[in-house]
């Protein structure tokens, strides 16, 4: 398996993670974590666990307990239950496979996997359950638990994970810096491919096809063209039929994981011929918003009072608030915690990656600049290498 892996993990770093969660769950008293995922997007509990990432909707279910082996829970087989040897290659940190075949497309499947997360946790019936991502656990599995289970008590125990894996490794830095560098040249890619005659996705094609030789398991490749000085907003292959002119401009935002699987993302304009002075002149400016930011993202910095204090920096030069999200955290999920925005409440840490992306739109079309970027404890570091400019294609 180590020829067919596609970057693993090392055990030390699995070891690392999982010494760091049993510690945080004997402090708050919580016998075994419950997760569940079927995506590799926005789904990374399971795999910062167990180094196996979900894919493609087949959901996947993981429970962490404090004192013994992982068990997983996945598509397969009915009735496998199966013990896996703790020098297992691939399932390392797990003790037992459970499978059936369920599938979300059948709603009556819905209990197979519930009925063997149930099993997974039977020694845990008068204990205390930790839920991991709420907003990834299915309503009947939770439903399922709380039947079979009445004296358990159960715990939203996802703050507990993500302060941990908030905070990357030297191991997972050394992997991410990777993604950057991969991310530099799929953007190359993509610049190089626009032409006029070629539809927007031709463009993505070439980003993603660079991405997946450099190892790339997952990704969003959004594009948007039209005419110069008029908003392109980037969206996904459904709506990149466009077909390129001369005298178009480009927005392209990449969004993927690097070998190994962990996400960041890059974000730019390139203009067939010249951009107008009113998009470099803004441009200009979200190079200058965002340098706001960064002199702010600093270890111990609540995320809400960045927040606000960047809406005002954009109402005190007469720009648009932002009313979304322009910073946040990356890793095994596209986007991960901490959301640097009004509701956060985890505060900034030294060795979190987030994604900066400031951006308004105005008469002079959708300005806007994206890049990645590592919290140090004295500065802040722009993982990508791409030139931060509009590229002007003549």
């Amino acid at each position: 398996m180590d020829e067919r892996l596609n970057t693993p993990i090392s055990t030390a770093e699995l070891e690392r993670r999982w010494q760091a969660t049993r510690a945080a769950m004997q402090a708050e008293g919580i016998h075994v974590l419950i997760m569940q995922a079927n995506n590799d997007f926005m789904g990374g509990y399971p795999k910062w666990f167990t180094d196996i990432p979900s894919t493609q909707g087949y959901a996947d279910i993981v429970t962490f307990p404090a004192d013994d082996g992982m068990t997983v829970i996945s598509q397969g087989p009915f009735g496998q239950d199966r013990e896996i040897s703790s020098d297992d290659p691939v399932w390392r940190g797990v003790s037992r496979l459970l499978t059936a075949a369920y599938y979300s497309t059948a709603s009556y499947c819905h209990r197979y996997d519930a009925e063997l997360a149930a099993r997974a946790l039977k020694p845990y019936a008068k204990g205390t359950i930790g839920l991991v991502g709420l907003s990834t656990l299915s309503h009947y599995l939770a439903d399922h638990l709380r039947e079979e289970f009445p004296g358990a008590k159960y715990v939203d125990a996802s703050s507990l994970v993500d302060r941990i894996k908030a905070i990357k490794s030297a191991e997972e830095i050394e992997l991410i810096r990777g993604v950057a560098a991969l991310q530099d040249n799929a953007m190359r890619a993509a610049f190089d491919a626009f032409e006029p005659e070629k539809l927007d996705r031709d463009i993505t094609a070439a980003a993603e096809y660079v991405s997946q030789k450099m190892g790339s398991e997952q990704g969003l490749y959004m594009c948007a063209s039209s005419p110069i000085g008029s908003p392109a907003f980037f969206r996904n292959r459904h709506f990149q039929n466009r077909k390129i002119r001369q005298g178009d401009q480009l927005a392209i935002l990449i969004e993927n994981s690097g070998a190994g699987g962990h996400y960041l993302e890059i974000g730019r304009t390139a203009t067939l011929g010249r951009a107008t002075d009113i998009m470099h002149r803004e441009f200009e400016f979200t190079l200058q918003a965002r340098a706001f930011m960064l002199e702010m993202l600093r270890p111990g910095a609540s995320s809400s009072d960045v927040w606000d204090r960047y809406n005002d920096f954009m109402r005190s030069h007469g720009k648009p608030e932002e009313e979304r999200l322009h910073c946040h955290g990356q890793g095994y999920d596209l986007v991960e915690r901490p959301y640097v925005r009004f509701d956060e409440p985890m505060q900034l840490e030294s060795g979190m990656v987030v994604a900066c992306h400031p951006g308004f739109v105005n008469d002079g079309g959708f300005h806007w600049v994206c890049d990645a970027f590592l919290i140090g404890e004295e500065r802040t570091e722009r993982l990508h290498r791409f030139p931060e400019e509009i590229a002007e294609i003549m």
